[in-house]
């Protein structure tokens, strides 16, 4: 008798024995570390890339003021979200609106608990660097004018109140995943809700002094190129981390991602080109961060074809939303995120429901794929987020307003300049 059969046996035994472990929620260290990594990818977005992006967008005066407001939200919604933001997201609950305090300060959760194949304190970090970066957003809407008191309660009671419901609704087995609602990497859950959260609060709290009349120039293009790149280096975690697993589609959402980004920029570019005769590094800076944003939501749910239809429609509704639709209807949304992040995301999750091919992820088809079905519970999403985002962060910004006196800065303050008024500091040394 020789050992073949007998090996061959053991190894059939094995793969079995390991399969059946895999799916009681054994650790895979493929997927671990892949998780890992865009952690700290998506980490790495908002206190440098998003910091760098709306620092250069801002005047000189209030370059460090707007640094130090992103900075601050990351830390802040760091800490709300361990101690009660991702039990609120995250937390089993019998309803489809929130989750519990189950976990509050992540109780029952340690070094041996796993979440499919990963530790679940990988899992909880990756779901804090988005409600990091989705609170920050909102700051572009409403920089040279606010409060750092203000901000810091805002951001304490958005990430709160308003970020983990939708967050739980999308990925938490609430309301939007009962009904089949397609959010791969945050269409409802970052994009749209933080982009019209920031146009409410701009709203609310009212016009820079000086706007439309005085020129407000960026104070360096250079820094918001250079933190357009490292959000677009950061963006691979943010998509093709959201698969959860080093896996096809993760690869798939990794290229789509790049694929919008780049045709986003271009698309911007040559509408700008077109229209104003000038094709900015602004501009195509812009657009590469539109492109992205419009494939977030769709990302692990569509082919190549579809990323690229994705990309050049984000690229040219991002630039009108900007250049055209602000102007008209006259709101002062400061660095544009409701034009990037709201307009782009609101059009991401649709075409999610246009673009999403079962060939890439089995179950996922929209409406060219011969589900038109798929579009109308989309639409239902993005109403249902849109009509929340409003209506809690009103509540949150009054609340706001009452704890802290008011939520913008003193006139003499806005007109000096919030870096040397608020934190007696400068960006650079001029002789």
């Amino acid at each position: 008798m020789t050992l073949k059969p007998i090996l061959i046996a053991l190894g059939m035994l094995f793969a079995f024995t390991a399969k059946a472990f895999a799916g009681e929620g054994t650790i895979d260290t493929g997927d671990t570390a892949w998780v890992t990594m865009s952690t700290a990818l998506v980490m790495m977005m908002t206190p440098a890339g998003l910091a760098l992006f709306y620092g250069g967008l801002s005047r000189y005066k209030n370059l460090l003021n707007t640094i130090a407001m992103t900075l601050v939200a990351y830390c802040l919604a760091s800490v709300v979200w361990v101690a009660w933001g991702y039990s609120l997201a995250f937390g089993e609950s019998s309803n489809l609106f929130i989750g519990n305090l189950s976990h509050l300060f992540l109780s029952g959760i340690d070094a041996n608990s796993v979440s499919g194949t990963i530790p679940t304190l990988i899992f909880v970090l990756f779901q804090m660097t988005f409600a990091c970066i989705s609170v920050a957003i909102i700051l572009g809407s409403v920089v040279d004018r606010m409060k750092f008191s203000a901000w810091i309660v805002f951001t304490i009671l958005w990430v709160t109140f308003a970020y983990t419901p939708v967050c739980n609704w999308a990925w938490g087995g609430g309301w939007m995943h009962k009904i089949g609602a397609l959010d791969f990497a945050g269409g409802n859950v970052v994009h749209i809700n933080a982009g019209v959260s920031g146009l409410v609060l701009a709203l609310i709290l009212g016009k820079r002094k000086g706007y439309g009349k005085d020129a407000m120039f960026p104070s360096s293009v250079t820094f918001t190129a250079l933190g357009a790149g490292l959000l677009w280096f950061g963006w691979f975690g943010f998509n093709a981390g959201s698969e959860l697993a080093a896996d096809g589609v993760a690869a798939s959402a990794f290229m789509v991602t790049n694929t919008a980004a780049a045709i986003g920029g271009l698309a911007w570019l040559f509408t700008e080109w077109k229209i104003t005769g000038k094709p900015t590094l602004l501009g195509l800076a812009s657009g590469a961060i539109a492109g992205l944003v419009g494939i977030t939501p769709a990302a692990g749910f569509v082919t190549l074809a579809g990323g690229f239809a994705i990309g050049i429609a984000s690229g040219i509704i991002g630039y009108l939303g900007v250049a055209v639709l602000k102007h008209k209807l006259g709101y002062d949304d400061s660095l544009d995120a409701f034009g990037i992040h709201g307009l782009c995301g609101i059009w991401g999750a649709v075409a999610t429901g246009l673009f999403a091919s079962p060939t890439v992820t089995e179950g996922a088809a929209g409406l060219f794929y011969g589900n038109p079905k798929q579009v109308l519970i989309q639409i239902a999403s993005i109403i249902g987020t849109i009509i929340f985002s409003v209506i809690a962060t009103t509540i949150v910004v009054y609340i706001t307003k009452a704890v802290c006196g008011g939520l913008r800065v003193e006139p003499d303050h806005e007109l000096e300049g919030l870096d040397q008024a608020l934190h007696g500091e400068r960006a650079f040394e001029i002789e």
